[in-house]
């Protein structure tokens, strides 16, 4: 199939219309139409239903969606990823969430380079609902999340096991920040803190959060090695009669590969996970 079919066909179902993904493309409707007939003569079924007020999907149009987003992201993976570069063997596409961008993914990307320095090393930092989706399509390689979606040829396994601990700032703990540390820490925090479950304030990033209890005082859960330095310094205290959670983090990857470094890499991650230093 040509992928440009699989694009008209994305273009059309954003913006509902045949002549806006024709302006878009930069081709005539008359091509984005027979774009579309040759899509629909390939599959043996038709995608859209045209009318005056645009172009609606059908139920097969609907289904097909994410087969061509897959396929268009498969191609980019491969156009980024061809040729290889100058003097490298290989490419591997490694990723993780955005709290984890510091120091685990910093470390790790410091030991891949000491250990497989002939391999080139592509790093995103992305949500992790995105990120599983690009580990099952083959355009990620790795990932580092904290909550891992099992599936069929996916490992899983644990890299290191984080805590998230109740502070405040020295000079006022009011007033509670609810920061999202993603669902399952939601379910357990309601459960086990009923009169916080509905604070006025939540921030999804944990940086965030931390600077603004910081600069304006307030409390909430943050993982331990991120406010180490700032229990020293007195800048936070720990409120010792809240529970504590478990935050762990976890690696992912297809269970099968064929290249020889593959095991290095996972190496590199695991030796990045034991670093002492305070993340940011």
């Amino acid at each position: 199939m040509d992928i440009n079919q699989a694009r008209t066909f994305l273009e059309i179902i954003r913006l509902g219309s045949f002549g806006a993904a024709a302006e878009t493309l930069n081709v005539t409707q008359t091509t984005v139409t027979a774009r579309v007939h040759n899509l629909e003569n390939q599959l043996g079924c038709r995608l859209f239903v045209r009318n005056r007020s645009g172009a609606t999907a059908t139920l097969d149009g609907e289904k097909f969606i994410e087969h061509a987003v897959a396929m268009v992201q498969a191609w980019e993976g491969a156009k980024r990823n061809l040729p290889l570069p100058t003097g490298t063997e290989t490419i591997f596409n490694i990723a993780g969430e955005i709290s984890l961008w510091s120091p685990l993914m910093l470390q790790w990307l410091n030991n891949l380079r000491q250990d497989i320095s002939e391999t080139a090393i592509s790093a995103e930092i992305g949500e992790r609902t995105s990120l599983h989706q690009k580990l099952q399509q083959g355009l990620l390689d790795v990932i580092v999340v904290h909550q891992p979606e099992y599936g069929p040829g996916i490992q899983v396994e644990q890299v290191l096991e984080e805590k998230l601990i109740f502070v405040s700032a020295k000079s006022q703990a009011e007033p509670y920040i609810y920061v999202d540390w993603g669902e399952y820490f939601r379910k357990q925090h309601d459960i086990a803190l009923p009169h916080l479950a509905r604070p006025k304030l939540t921030i999804n990033l944990g940086q965030l959060a931390l600077q603004h209890i910081l600069e304006n005082g307030g409390s909430g859960y943050f993982r331990t090695r991120v406010v180490q330095k700032y229990l020293h310094s007195g800048h936070l205290i720990k409120v010792d009669n809240y529970p504590e959670f478990t935050f762990p983090v976890y690696m992912m990857h297809k269970k099968q590969t064929k290249n020889a470094n593959f095991q290095s890499v996972l190496d590199a991650l695991f030796r990045a996970g034991k670093t002492t230093e305070p993340w940011f």
